[in-house]
């Protein structure tokens, strides 16, 4: 880039403070992205030398999981210093060029913020549990053991077993809904939001432009620390927890979800209004009220500005009536919220391998994501159609794979590092032994393969992206008729004027869908759009799509 079209880039990212409605957000698993040293873990200078790649993807931001020093119990969702970098992923000058690179090439940065809770090994732990008079003893959630000794009450840790843990120092069980080295912040202590708050600024005068709250629903425990009550069996479902974890035997009433969440999250979004175009995206992480959360903490504008949906995460084939259902209960419940759709991430099985999808279906698959009223995460090496790697028991990282194996694999398999190339074993992610083995499956799959090769999955995802940006309607604009009609499911994007009308045929047996009244004119067919209308109608053939401008 010139100096003049540097200066237009970042000019472009201060002015537009409602970027985040619509975008595109690409997520980086930092571990497993580039190695820049040849350590076999991936790094901060890694995601700086990947950068053009990033942003020829057309995408609007990155999210970056943690990176934060840690204990790396849980791979960095178990902080021990919100204000400093691990040194196996770099330093905070590293983190610095990676936010001027990125802003250079016009890509926003958003960082994984893990505020529910810490590591056992940060520095406000060791002086809470010192004793029960310390000056920080009530930043974490303890309490005296029942009269028999047992636990408190009868909370579960998503982990496995009883979220409480006994402490011999204060003679008192602390909580952890993760890991047991992982306790949970007491947010009803004023002096830790102030904290975290604190920290949440050190990153915006950093110059990041938004945050992934990590488990938003999680912040505040139940003050009286009530049981949570028996979710009867027929209730029970695998979104959050797999089967085989009794987490999934109660409805989270009280160990998550608390009504006091709403006035902490109005203090984080004040605090995001202090610098123009900030904004965050919460992961609500619950199987029964996860869009019901959603449409409170998104709300006007006292909350965080997306939440994190779960829906499409889901191991439930994606079926055009399982999406009609999802958008009109959204629109019920969260109908002046905002939504950030996703179909992978680094917690669940890729979505190629959970549901089983041929090539033409992956493809209609990313053209539907990107045409969604909300917002968009795309996890690394969707883009290139990876498959959920085969990670041996031996070569295991994840504590939840590890606890629950053979039923759960864990999420190992979706971590695996991102091929570059497939000249070498390693696909050019490192020059050492990687942190998890690189999958030979991949291989076949490297960016530069399918850079070459003009046909490829990739090229897609960049044309899609493209296409979103292009029309304003899918970006921003709200939704109407949203209605499943056998294996189609159809919707209209409007917004300012411009009106655009989407369906979808998810099967494999080709299909006919009628268009609303009035003149359209057929659009993407760089995507695979259905061609020519006749007497109102399109023919879809199996797993394409049919967009249309309203004229």
């Amino acid at each position: 880039m010139n100096a003049v079209a540097d200066m237009q880039t970042l000019k472009g990212l201060e002015t537009d403070t409602d970027w985040w409605r619509g975008a595109v957000i690409y997520q980086i698993y930092p571990r497993s992205f580039q190695d820049s040293n040849g350590d076999g873990i991936g790094d901060l200078l890694g995601i700086v030398q990947r950068l053009p790649y990033i942003a020829s993807l057309g995408v609007d931001a990155i999210w970056i999981s943690p990176f934060f020093t840690s204990p790396m119990k849980d791979f960095g969702y178990d902080v021990s210093d919100y204000c400093d970098v691990d040194p196996m992923f770099g330093s905070l000058a590293d983190f610095d060029a990676l936010i001027d690179t990125a802003h250079q090439l016009g890509v926003r940065v958003m960082i994984d913020l893990v505020l529910s809770h810490t590591s056992d090994q940060h520095p406000w732990f060791a002086e809470s549990r010192s004793s029960r008079d310390n000056a920080r003893s009530d930043w974490y959630v303890w309490a005296d053991p029942k009269p028999d000794g047992t636990p408190p009450n009868n909370w579960l840790s998503i982990f496995g077993g009883p979220a409480w843990h006994w402490d011999a120092r204060r003679e008192q069980y602390y909580l952890h809904n993760f890991l047991t080295s992982q306790p949970d912040l007491n947010f009803h202590c004023d002096a830790v939001q102030t904290a975290l708050l604190d920290v949440t600024r050190f990153w915006l005068d950093r110059g990041v432009d938004g945050f992934r709250l990590d488990t938003i629903n999680f912040y505040f425990a139940d003050a009286e620390l009530r049981d949570n009550p028996a979710l009867p069996p027929e209730e029970r479902n695998a979104n959050i927890a797999p089967s085989v974890n009794p987490y999934n035997h109660q409805r989270h009433l009280y160990s998550k979800n608390q009504p006091e969440n709403l006035a902490f999250l109005k203090r984080f979004r004040a605090l995001l209004e202090e610098y123009p175009g900030a904004a965050a995206v919460g992961e609500v992480g619950d199987a029964q009220f996860g869009l019901e959360l959603l449409g409170q903490y998104t709300k006007g504008e006292d909350g965080v500005q997306m939440c994190y949906a779960f829906e499409f995460l889901a191991k439930d084939k994606l079926t055009a009536t399982r999406i009609a259902e999802v958008m009109d209960k959204l629109d019920a419940v969260a109908g002046e919220g905002w939504a950030c759709w996703a179909f992978s991430n680094h917690d669940v099985m890729r979505h190629t391998s959970r549901w089983n999808l041929t090539p033409a279906a992956t493809r209609c698959l990313a053209t539907l994501i990107l045409t969604l009223r909300g917002s968009v995460c795309l996890y690394q090496g969707e883009e290139l159609g990876f498959h959920e790697a085969d990670v041996p028991f031996e070569d295991l990282q994840d504590p939840y794979g590890i606890e629950f194996w053979p039923e759960f694999k864990g999420r190992d398999g979706c971590r695996t590092p991102m091929v570059w190339e497939p000249s070498n074993q390693n696909g050019g992610f490192t020059a050492g032994n990687p942190w998890l083995p690189v999958s030979h499956e991949h291989l076949q799959s490297s960016v530069a393969s399918q850079e070459d090769d003009p046909a490829a999955l990739l090229h897609h995802y960049r044309r899609a992206i493209a296409f979103r940006r292009a029309h304003p309607a899918l970006s921003k604009g709200a939704h109407e008729d949203v209605r499943a009609e056998g294996d189609i499911i159809r919707f209209t994007r409007i917004h300012e004027g411009q009106t655009i009308f989407c369906a979808f045929n998810l099967s494999d047996t080709p299909s006919t869908c009628a268009l609303p009244e009035g003149n359209w004119i057929p659009i993407g067919a760089e995507l695979g759009s259905a061609g020519p209308m006749a007497d109102g109608k399109m023919h879809l053939g199996p797993w394409q799509p049919c967009l249309a401008l309203k004229q």
